[in-house]
């Protein structure tokens, strides 16, 4: 083993050592392993990914060394939805029903009802899931609807709540 291959041996594990998610681990990992002798299909196998997925994380090294093999970002897909979009539907959520943009006869959002929303208005289709994490990321959150009488009376309510109520749970 050459001498400057145990120096980036040493390197490798230690900044193995100090990484903060696992594939930020997993990417000098394969580059330990590769130091080490083992070959692309061996390393491939080892972490669970492709040897093209190896040979990328290998030839980041060999350009710009540990620096090539951060992650300036985490990779996903692009959202759908436009951050405006996402928050024309957090107020139509908000402070319409169903019924009120088109749902004949639906009066409390389901997922499915916001998944068609998002669908008809802006083209994109959700799972229901995917549908879920929206809400999630907007910071709205998904409950059973219940129903409160917006003409209540609080005076009938009390009195129900204080004298009725005990009365019939008393002779039940």
């Amino acid at each position: 083993m050459m001498p400057n291959h145990k120096d980036e041996i040493e390197k490798l594990s230690t900044a193995m050592k100090e990484a903060k998610s696992k594939r930020a681990y997993e990417r000098y990992q394969a580059i330990y392993l590769h130091l080490q002798g083992y070959t692309k299909g061996e390393i491939a196998t080892i972490i669970g990914r492709s040897k093209k997925t190896i040979y990328n994380y290998i030839h980041a090294y060999a350009q710009r060394g540990l620096d090539g093999l951060e992650m300036k970002y985490s990779p996903g897909a692009p959202r759908r939805l436009t951050p405006e979009q996402e928050k024309e539907l957090a107020l139509i959520i908000e402070h319409q029903l169903p019924v009120d943009v088109g749902f004949e006869a639906k009066y409390n959002w389901t997922l499915a009802i916001i998944a068609e929303l998002i669908q008809q208005k802006w083209g994109p289709t959700y799972t229901l899931r995917g549908t879920s994490d929206i809400l999630h990321r907007l910071g709205l959150s998904y409950t059973k609807p219940t129903y409160t009488l917006a003409n209540a009376d609080e005076e009938k309510q009390k009195e129900f709540v204080e004298i009725t109520f005990p009365e019939v749970k008393k002779n039940w």
